[in-house]
């Protein structure tokens, strides 16, 4: 059985039929013809704010009524700027200006359509909420940061199916025009069967933002979000997750094990939290291919973001940047895309997303894949923090879940910072009962 199929009965017999049971169908289409879309928008940073201007350049009617964040100043920072740039397609009331960890359901209560773009740690009881209340979804990537959050998320998509839901998720280079065309292209066996790749994001890394005075331990983490894992998931799911897709979809499968190193090679002071600076793994599938990964974080070195494929009958090299070319094994080129007037995979998104709530149509589930290539990244993290072999069947079953007992400014997160400030890091060999079930 491959991985997928397995993947589908194991999510539902663990949390699937609980959810069917407890969630209540509602209306599929608050807002079709030429009614107006009402837009919720939680998670309000520079994502956030970057998907709603998205949404607003769609060309469809519709309009922001209301803003969610942990943070006000990140809310204040957004409502500015979307009000300044949309005047008229911004009307979000002070009482529909929600901050805190609760907000968000009174945020999605306001809307037909939400944006989910908070950090990805809390992206599954988010999206589970806009499910239970009958809400269209667009979510960022990746979707969860443990394989508990990952089973919320599938068990959530199979009830968005039948509630005809449509849900679209930030991994946009399903929606670029060089990876459809590349894509449809080596699926119909113009370079024969895929059986190896090599899939890279190296790049310096990003922003950190000091320790300030007064802050709590929960204040601190959620600020720098990216350096710790209930938050982020390392930079392998919160950023590499879009390559990891990318030879997840031209496979048209799941990985069956992955095996690799990493480490805190170059970014090792304590701001960096918990999170790797390196990973490099190898992806094995059903039909015995292998794919490598390799993502990194280092200032100064060589970037690489870009994937590459061999098959029986040739071989792709694709790229963000609208490159797609394909080959046979005697150096004839077979296609090559041409990126002339194609349009941004990040407003495409968007745009046919509400194109089709606008229309009335169901046409996007793609909360599936986007687990599912989640999951990929999580099983990668583990392989790496803890030096094995981790089988997807196997870690399905895990329930570790990195998530605090409770949300609030006062609590703690599960991993604090040591007498000196400093963060534990995963040693591969050591303690991996932490990261991985026995």
């Amino acid at each position: 059985m491959n991985g997928r199929r397995e993947f589908l009965k194991t999510s539902a017999l663990l949390s699937g039929a609980a959810l069917v049971n407890s969630l209540p169908f509602q209306a599929a289409y608050a807002a079709a013809g030429n009614d107006q879309i009402k837009v919720a928008v939680v998670g309000c940073g520079g994502r956030g704010t970057g998907a709603a201007f998205d949404a607003l350049n769609s060309g469809v009617n519709m309009k922001i009524v209301a803003l969610c964040d942990t943070f006000r100043d990140n809310l204040d920072r957004a409502y500015s700027s979307l009000k300044e740039r949309f005047p008229e397609k911004v009307d979000v009331a002070d009482s529909r200006k929600y901050v805190g960890f609760e907000g968000y359901k009174s945020a999605i209560a306001d809307a037909d359509v939400v944006i989910l773009a908070t950090s990805p740690g809390f992206r599954p009881i988010h999206f589970e909420e806009a499910v239970r209340q009958g809400k269209h979804v667009f979510m960022e990537k990746p979707v969860a940061v443990d394989i508990p959050g990952v089973r919320k998320v599938l068990a959530a998509a199979q009830i968005a199916k039948q509630k005809k839901l449509n849900v679209v998720v930030g991994l946009q280079r399903r929606y670029q025009t060089n990876y459809r065309e590349a894509i449809k292209r080596i699926q119909d066996g113009a370079i024969g069967d895929v059986v190896a790749g090599q899939v890279y994001w190296n790049s310096g890394g990003v922003w950190v933002r000091p320790r300030q005075p007064q802050q709590t331990e929960m204040e601190y983490q959620m600020r720098n979000w990216y350096y710790f894992n209930w938050l982020c998931g390392d930079h392998i799911v919160e950023q590499h997750v879009h390559q990891l897709d990318v030879a997840n979809w031209i496979k048209g499968s799941y990985p069956v094990s992955i095996q690799g190193t990493g480490s805190r090679a170059h970014r090792t002071a304590k701001e960096y939290g918990e999170i790797y600076d390196n990973f490099s793994i190898e992806m094995t599938y059903a039909d015995g291919s292998v794919i490598f990964s390799q993502c990194a974080h280092f200032e100064g070195a060589a970037n690489r973001v870009d994937e590459t494929f061999q098959g029986t009958k040739g071989r792709t090299y694709l790229s963000a940047n609208g490159q797609a070319v394909l080959y046979d094994w005697k150096g004839n080129e077979i296609y090559k895309h041409n990126p002339k007037g194609n349009p941004n995979p990040y407003q495409q998104e968007h745009k046919e997303l509400f194109e089709a709530i606008a229309k009335g149509e169901y046409k996007f589930d793609n909360a599936e894949y986007g687990a599912y290539s989640t999951l990929t990244g999580i099983i990668g993290r583990l392989a790496c923090y803890t030096g094995k072999v981790i089988k997807w069947n196997k870690a399905l079953e895990s329930n570790i879940s990195l998530m605090p007992d409770r949300f609030a400014w006062d609590a703690n997160p599960k991993v604090l910072p040591d007498a000196n400030g400093f963060y534990p890091v995963a040693v591969p060999g050591v303690n991996t009962e932490k990261y991985i079930e026995s």
